[in-house]
């Protein structure tokens, strides 16, 4: 099955556009799990299992795991949502961006070594570092767009020809790039308006969207200005706010709560 096949389906049996991010900060990790072995893996398993049937994606991002040395637990986390939970897509954020056979070996680090359904990736230098993520037609390649941060309007608000730079990506990717129908924009929260003009740009290609939650993203604005035609369309991370709900020993059950909060408040603007 591809990654599109498997965000649609996760959509729709789900009944859910939440995605869980799953960025663990070692030095929050809740007191039960300090001096565990492989506290990172057992911190993600429990969301996991907690969460699976309220999401329609999982997308941990890599720094948590190579900054903090803990690579191989991501490389468990990715097994155990393979195996535990086939059905759901797992999004590898990476944000890579290089050209020629290091293009080729991020691909294949994401593909092949981590198994991700789908990466993160920089487009700034065009379309010779996106191909090699892209020929990957069964996977997902989620290409930054209009991303959350503030500073971001320093290059992406800029004009090329009378058009900001992010809407000439999303044009890019609407009429030359989507060549295997599997690319994605991340488009954040913070921005619906210009969410909404990206929106009539690439009617359905589907958004991956940050920014909801600690960023302070409306998630009414997101909805009225980011679904497709189908009502669909939609991947809307939250991190911090859920795994981080509750640092107590029943730290799953407060990330599950706060799972059916977002999904409800999302479904309730659909």
């Amino acid at each position: 099955m591809t990654f599109m096949e498997k965000i649609h389906q996760a959509w729709v049996k789900n009944n859910s556009l939440v995605c869980v991010g799953l960025d663990p900060d070692i030095k929050k990790l809740p007191a039960c799990l300090k001096g565990a072995q492989h506290p990172v893996f057992k911190f993600n398993k429990a969301l996991i299992d907690a969460t699976a049937d309220l999401v329609c994606c999982y997308k941990p991002q890599c720094a948590y795991y190579a900054g903090q040395d803990v690579e191989i637990e991501l490389k468990m986390t990715i097994s155990y949502l393979k195996e535990a939970y086939p059905e759901i897509p797992v999004i590898l954020d990476a944000k890579r961006g290089d050209i020629g056979p290091t293009a080729e070996m991020y691909a294949k680090e994401a593909f092949v070594i981590f198994n991700a359904d789908a990466v993160t990736v920089n487009p700034y230098m065009g379309l010779d570092t996106l191909k090699p993520f892209m020929d990957y037609a069964d996977r997902g390649t989620v290409i930054l767009c209009r991303t959350s941060n503030p500073s971001s309007k320093e290059l992406q608000e800029l004009t090329c020809n009378g058009i900001p730079v992010y809407e000439h990506v999303a044009k890019l990717a609407q009429e030359k790039w989507n060549y295997n129908r599997n690319i994605l924009l991340v488009v954040g929260a913070t921005f619906p308006e210009e969410l909404g003009r990206v929106r009539a740009i690439c009617p359905e290609i589907p958004f991956l969207v940050p920014g909801v939650g600690a960023q302070g993203g409306d998630v009414k604005k997101v909805i009225e200005n980011g679904l497709s035609a189908d009502g669909l369309g939609l991947i809307i991370n939250s991190s911090r706010g859920i795994i981080y709900a509750d640092s107590s020993a029943e730290f799953a059950g407060g990330a599950r709560q706060a799972a059916i909060e977002l999904r409800d408040l999302i479904n309730q603007f659909r």
